[in-house]
């Protein structure tokens, strides 16, 4: 631990005057949100896992300032327009598709590859003792890879960066444009003339569309937060009020509609007033950024966010077993004995997911990749197979190896291990996409 301090140290103090440190910020504060708002939803007790927004349908109210995953995605594209630019610029007009992949899947995919091997070795060793069946075991396989959806969602941002960055360059907002207007029409197509499967696309023109004003903050073109939040929060309130979305801007089990899985045009506007309320919030963060140990501290959050997000659903569910181990009651969820018992429980799992990231914090070390131009295509084909294999995986979960449970992806059916395959063979061919490239999952 005094090594990574130090290292955090050495990095707060080498960073750059120009380094947008607002975004590291960002980065880190919305990632923390999703991680608490996990830890708060999962309404555990004796008859599986439920949701506390279901529980308590006054509380969905609250997701409009605590669904904060657009923020993420927004920050993705101000980083990605940075880096893919960088690489161009030190390229000398050579092709530096492959190396970007290469280098912003680093960090992303060998964690999350850690962690899907080692609970399905798990799941699968449980499944075979003949576990796995009870209520509460088998929705904890099931909940524990949801969270992976938000890593497939972001790999298909990486890919699409190049080609959306030169939409960018030519349109500006226009892109953007283009991207909530078929948004819109998609829920128009899905909604008024109920097209099969056409709800999908919005996995794409919805998360794309808040990558698009990562760019557009790159460029220093958001010029009217104030408008921006104003007119997306004035389009999420008219599009709940009146039209066919539901109030929470994450899933509720059972409902008819969700605004998250497939995201909706609600969700889009719901996106653009935390993007134009986090840029107001700008310069006063940049007075507080300034301090070195607010810097610092940032830094180092930075350096073990994925491996958080990753392991913090673990650590949850082990707090839960460690009550039911030592014959705790468990209280039904929502009840004044429950709430009682919310703060421990949320220290409890900080705790262990420290001891989870002090564990696995290797494996999102940087690696030494370098920035030879390799395979554009094979890359682009291994970036392809790992988005539809952690996607699926996040629908399938990891109950039911042994039977072949399957869930739908994109219309088509797929199981747990060959979505686990699918992650595991694009992993090898980006990694491939470099010239005499040696294969490592190990940090």
């Amino acid at each position: 631990m005094g090594h990574a301090a130090h290292t955090a140290k050495d990095l707060a103090e080498a960073t750059p005057d120009s380094r947008d440190r607002y975004v590291d910020l960002l980065r880190v504060a919305s990632l923390g949100t999703v991680l608490l708002g996990h830890w708060l939803m999962a309404a555990v007790s004796s008859d599986g896992i439920g949701n506390l927004l279901a529980l308590v349908p006054a509380l969905q109210v609250l997701t409009w300032g605590l669904q904060i995953m657009p923020v993420f995605f927004f920050v993705g594209g101000f980083s990605h327009a940075l880096s893919y630019r960088s690489l161009a610029r030190r390229a000398d007009g050579r092709p530096v598709y492959a190396a970007f992949l290469r280098a912003r899947l680093q960090r992303l995919l060998r964690p999350t590859l850690v962690f899907v091997l080692l609970w399905t070795a798990g799941a699968l060793a449980v499944q075979l003792a003949g576990g796995g069946q009870g209520k509460l075991s088998g929705a904890a396989l099931r909940l524990v890879t949801q969270p992976l959806w938000f890593i497939g969602i972001y790999l298909a941002m990486v890919a699409f960066t190049p080609a959306l960055l030169e939409l960018h360059r030519r349109w500006g907002w226009g892109a953007f444009a283009l991207l909530a207007g078929s948004a819109a029409a998609v829920d128009a197509l899905r909604f008024a003339l109920a097209v099969p499967y056409v709800e999908f696309l919005n996995f794409a023109f919805v998360w794309l569309a808040v990558h698009q004003l990562g760019f557009l903050r790159a460029d220093g073109r958001i010029t009217g937060p104030a408008l921006l939040a104003g007119a997306g929060l004035a389009g999420a309130v008219l599009l709940v009020a009146y039209g066919p979305y539901p109030l929470s801007m994450v899933g509720m089990p059972g409902e008819k509609v969700s605004n998250m899985a497939p995201p909706t045009l609600a969700l889009l506007a719901h996106g653009a007033w935390l993007v134009g309320a986090v840029e107001l919030l700008g310069k006063p963060a940049a007075a507080l950024l300034a301090r070195p140990r607010v810097w610092r501290s940032v830094v180092a959050a930075n350096g073990i966010a994925m491996t958080a997000f990753l392991w913090h659903l673990t650590a949850m569910l082990a707090v839960y077993a460690a009550q039911l181990g030592l014959g705790l009651r468990l209280p039904e969820p929502a009840t004044a004995a429950w709430w009682a018992q919310v703060p421990v429980r949320l220290l409890a799992a900080a705790a262990l997911t420290g001891v989870l990231v002090a564990v696995f914090r290797r494996f999102e070390a940087p690696g030494r990749g370098g920035a030879e131009p390799g395979s554009g295509p094979r890359a682009a084909l291994g970036i392809t197979l790992c988005l539809l294999g952690i996607l699926g995986l996040s629908m399938t979960g990891l109950g039911g190896l042994l039977e072949g449970h399957s869930a739908t992806l994109i219309a088509l059916p797929v199981t747990a291990p060959a979505a686990i395959g699918m992650a595991l063979g694009g992993w090898l061919l980006v990694e491939r996409s470099a010239p005499a490239r040696r294969v490592r999952l190990r940090g």
